[in-house]
């Protein structure tokens, strides 16, 4: 999947992740695509809650090895 914007929060828990996310986005224009790659188990819940709240769509999530890999776009 193409993306505009690439964000590495592995080793981080638990708010980090999301946190991050949350000023990666804040940064872009509308409807550019994030990808965040991760290694928190709870970022698995976490980043469609994320999305659901905020209002930017989750539109894949996947993991290999305990690596979460998520593409956000931005609203």
């Amino acid at each position: 999947m193409e993306f505009n914007r690439d964000l590495d929060v592995k080793g981080l828990n638990c708010p980090l992740p999301i946190l991050r996310t949350k000023k990666a986005l804040a940064e872009m224009e509308t409807g550019q695509v994030l990808r965040v790659v991760a290694t928190d188990p709870g970022a698995m819940k976490d980043f469609p809650a994320f999305a659901k709240q905020t209002g930017n769509e989750l539109l894949a999530q996947s993991e290999e090895n305990s690596v979460f890999e998520f593409f956000l776009k931005r609203k």
